[in-house]
């Protein structure tokens, strides 16, 4: 969960280690103004093999299914549906904010680098000194970062949000791309903000997606496509960005059975001026909100494996989307 403002939904202001959001839903923000972007030469070879590879993740959502070369055993994270089971490696290495290797064979996505970052982190609550510090996020002072938000039985955000990029990184290395992620576990502290958003501009990505749940009131329900607001550094993707937020919201009401947002945003969408994440980014980016971890319905959604592997299938539909169109 991101932002500031708790006080809207009737929620406790935030405590140094607690659980809590960085902002509030419905912190309304006017339309960017638009600015010429491009994400760089797009190949249309790989139109034909995008649908395909959709489609057999699909399947493989639906069926609890992965694919053979994408098994492995034993890895950290849930034990009964590890996102560790659709990823390759056992190397701590290939978790790390490096870039990991694409497999040998060569598919839609070969030769093109994606971002991901997992927000929050598992153990960001033991450490406020650190995650409570300020960073600038290009328009204004805000947290180093937050614990992010749970679910009434103590199902964290930032389990989710690894969870499901784990999920992402390996159907994108599946496709060839290469994948950077901004941390490496659930098991540490941060990075700042500030740190993610250079380590995936730094990384020579074409798209990004940063990747959360929300917090927002108990009767709410939904996810929410967080684009950003031009503000000097991220002005000339600005409207791929806002491209890409339409690949997103498309697919996931496509791939999944959760709603579009009935409290925050307009149809699924959010423009945000006050995200390091997305204020700094010079790279297309997003931040989607993939549902509300205060609300039972949603809730029961985000904590299952099946339905994180379905998130997961529809960002990559959402990748290959905006980077075949």
């Amino acid at each position: 969960m991101t932002g500031t403002g708790r006080a809207r939904w009737g929620l406790p202001a935030c405590r140094p280690g607690a659980i809590a959001p960085r902002g509030v839903p419905g912190h309304g923000l006017g339309r960017p103004r638009k600015a010429a972007c491009s994400p760089g030469p797009i190949r249309r070879a790989g139109l034909l093999a995008t649908t395909a590879c959709v489609a057999a993740l699909a399947c493989l959502a639906a069926c609890g299914g992965v694919a053979p070369a994408a098994r492995m055993a034993g890895a950290a994270g849930d034990a009964a549906a590890s996102p560790a089971a659709v990823t390759a490696p056992a190397s701590p290495a290939t978790a790390s904010p490096r870039a990991s290797k694409p497999p040998a064979a060569a598919g839609p996505l070969a030769g093109i680098t994606v971002g991901i970052d997992p927000g929050h982190n598992g153990r960001n609550g033991t450490d406020p000194g650190y995650i409570d510090r300020l960073i600038w996020n290009g328009r204004e002072s805000e947290t180093c970062d937050t614990t992010g938000t749970q679910t009434a039985s103590g199902y964290t955000e930032a389990r989710f949000n690894f969870n499901v990029a784990r999920y992402l990184r390996a159907a994108l290395r599946a496709d060839g791309a290469r994948v950077v992620m901004t941390r490496r576990s659930n098991n540490g502290v941060g990075p700042c903000v500030d740190r993610r958003a250079k380590i995936l501009n730094d990384s020579g990505a074409r798209v990004a997606i940063d990747i959360h749940a929300d917090g927002g009131p108990a009767w709410g329900r939904g996810f929410t496509v967080l684009e950003p607001v031009a503000d000097g550094p991220n002005d000339h993707v600005i409207r791929a960005s806002e491209r890409f937020g339409r690949d997103v919201r498309a697919a996931l009401l496509a791939h999944t059975n959760m709603p579009v947002s009935d409290y925050y945003g307009s149809s699924g969408i959010q423009f945000r001026d006050d995200l390091a994440g997305l204020n700094l980014t010079t790279v297309p980016k997003v931040l989607i909100e993939c549902g509300n971890m205060t609300n039972a319905t949603d809730a029961a959604l985000l904590t299952a494996p099946r339905f994180q592997r379905q998130l997961a299938v529809a960002l990559l539909a959402a990748i290959l989307t905006f980077l075949h169109r």
